[in-house]
């Protein structure tokens, strides 16, 4: 606190008890939001009737009675385009604060030499995938 021509403040920040005040309304929030779901589930629970059938027990897909092995085989191609995915999204996800402290002053260099770090290990991952075929579609 300071005291500036007869009137007192208190430095930028404000006080610990506001500081901690907010975080116990974000605390209740989620606690009343945890239990608004438990008590949803606890009277579901309560109120669904509870039959079971065979008919009821038996494994369907859309509807219609199962035929054959449950084993089906799946392209590996789909789930590398989706990890692909994944990675080039999470590097959008850092681009965002990145630009912010980019901005800040005294950061720009540094910040600017992790990036082109960071860059560097999602090209040489992509051109990995490129280099065995991944990204060509058959």
């Amino acid at each position: 606190m300071r005291e500036t021509l007869g009137v007192t403040t208190v430095a930028a920040g404000g006080t610990g008890s506001d500081y901690f005040g907010s975080y116990s309304v974000v605390g209740l929030l989620a606690v009343v939001g945890v239990l608004f779901v438990a008590a949803a589930f606890g009277a579901g629970r309560l109120l669904r009737p509870v039959v079971p059938t065979p008919e009821k027990l038996m494994t369907y897909e859309c509807g219609v009675d199962p035929v054959g092995e449950g084993w089906a085989h799946t392209q590996v191609r789909y789930y590398v385009y989706a990890f692909l995915y994944v990675i080039f999204a999470v590097d959008s996800i850092f681009l965002f604060p990145w630009a912010t402290v980019f901005a800040a002053p005294g950061y720009g260099a540094a910040t600017l030499v992790e990036m082109f770090i960071f860059l560097g290990f999602l090209a040489v991952g992509l051109l990995y995938a490129y280099k065995k075929g991944v990204l060509t579609w058959t």
